[in-house]
């Protein structure tokens, strides 16, 4: 940037005294010029490292990567059955938050799976009953945990009349796990 650049300016009349915009060239001021290198200078320091710049930013769009599943399968926060039936209905955006899944996603999941049926207003929105949510951790464990496709899980769940009391069964023995882990981390 050792060279000077002429700045060319526009400078608008009156209509009264001319229809045509006058065009001045003139050298940038000094004091200008090193005003955008000092801003130059800033931004370059600003600037992330090398090594950073390479990293994209986590996008929250799209279909999310299998490693992101895996991490978030076990992070669904279902209340306890006692407080999970203290209410009669959740809408869909409590049962999306619970889950950290789209909205989108559970009323696709509606549609795929007969054992889902919430309730509808006549608005159209959605409300799940208890039930509904005990399926829907029955379905999110078949296609997240145990990596199931859509028509494996609904094969499972026609084919097993009693898949509900298996699950049951390994989340209660997962709790007694998790017991013991901690019982033996205290020790």
């Amino acid at each position: 940037m050792s060279k000077k650049l002429p700045q060319i300016t526009f400078d608008f009349v009156d209509e009264q005294s001319s229809s045509t915009p006058v065009i001045i060239a003139e050298e940038s001021l000094p004091a200008e010029t090193e005003k955008i290198e000092e801003k130059k200078k800033m931004l370059h320091k600003t600037e992330m490292p090398a090594e950073k710049k390479s990293e994209k930013p986590a996008s929250t769009r799209g279909r999310r990567s299998l490693k992101e599943i895996d991490i978030n399968a076990d992070l669904i926060q279902i209340p306890s059955d006692e407080i999970l039936f203290q209410k009669q209905y959740y809408s869909i955006g409590e049962v999306a938050v619970m889950f950290r899944e789209n909205q989108s996603l559970i009323r696709y999941w509606e549609t795929e799976f007969d054992i889902l049926q919430p309730r509808k207003n006549r608005k159209g929105d959605r409300f799940f009953r208890p039930i509904d949510i005990k399926n829907l951790v029955l379905i999110y464990d078949l296609l997240r945990r145990r990596k199931f496709t859509i028509e494996g899980a609904k094969d499972y769940l026609k084919k097993n009349n009693k898949a509900e009391e298996k699950f049951a069964a390994i989340q209660s023995l997962e709790k007694i796990k998790a017991f013991l882990l901690e019982l033996k981390a205290n020790l």
